[in-house]
């Protein structure tokens, strides 16, 4: 049976509302997720929170998603709509919030077998961006995507919200670039890189599998060296004014072209 909890100064709401901040989400392990789309995406792909927030339970999904967390041996407790707004950090909140154990993965773990195609993202800052990227990954069924350097956490509010429940479905490494690289060189596996600073276009290129296409960050791009360690690197023709695409958007293109020429 949900217990009930309606005081900003619970000691469980104050730790989920911390979990807002990067430090204290690597602190504890565990992050935030809001809304039963999302909930639901995690159900699906196996995984439930620990702890389930809850205001409003009508909807038969929100009831089934409660019963299956309890009977999981987590804990759902019923709160106000004010205190969702504190820790979704939203006005008008969702009416379910879940608080998850971070399940980030080791390069070590993955198999490149799995998949003939898979993401990978360098200094990325943009949760938005993020989180886009990780539904690329999960429609063009991406083996997972690799986080290299200081990226933004993917388990941020705003990038868990943004990726639209591809969190759970897409697994997520981060790592170094040089650790990255020496993971990559000990099997195969082709490095494509999109830059600016090459004459290569995108659609002139082979894509063994797997491929792991790299994208730079969203101002700098990526860096000489990294570029240099790409097996090739191609660029999106620009007939504007604009100079690049922005970094989710030019991801999509190359992830669709790459699965268009391996499915060829």
């Amino acid at each position: 049976m949900p217990r009930q909890i309606t005081a900003y100064s619970n000691p469980l709401v104050k730790h989920a509302r911390d979990l807002r901040d990067r430090r204290r989400r690597r602190e504890a392990g565990q992050f935030l997720a809001e809304g039963l789309r999302i909930l639901s995406e995690a159900q699906e792909a196996g995984r439930l929170p620990r702890t389930l927030f809850f205001a409003d339970v009508s909807h038969p999904r929100a009831a089934a998603l409660v019963q299956a967390v309890e009977a999981a041996g987590g804990e759902a407790i019923e709160t106000t709509a004010d205190i969702l707004s504190k820790l979704s950090g939203k006005d008008n909140p969702q009416a379910i919030v879940g608080l998850f154990d971070d399940f980030g993965r080791s390069l070590d773990s993955l198999d490149r077998h799995a998949a003939s195609i898979w993401l990978v993202a360098e200094r990325l800052r943009d949760p938005g961006n993020l989180g886009t990227i990780l539904r690329t990954g999960d429609a063009v069924g991406a083996g997972g995507l690799i986080l290299l350097d200081e990226c933004v956490d993917p388990f941020s509010v705003e990038a868990v919200r943004a990726s639209m429940g591809a969190l759970f479905t897409v697994p997520v490494v981060r790592a170094s670039a040089d650790a990255f690289l020496v993971w990559l060189r000990a099997g195969p596996g082709t490095l494509v890189g999109l830059s600016l600073r090459t004459t290569h276009d995108y659609r002139a290129a082979d894509y063994p599998s797997p491929t792991f296409l790299l994208t730079g960050n969203e101002a700098q791009g990526l860096p000489e060296a990294l570029e240099a360690a790409c097996d090739i690197r191609v660029k999106l023709p620009m007939l504007g004014k604009a100079d690049s695409l922005n970094a989710a958007v030019a991801t999509a293109v190359m992830a669709y072209e790459v699965l268009a020429r391996q499915q060829a």
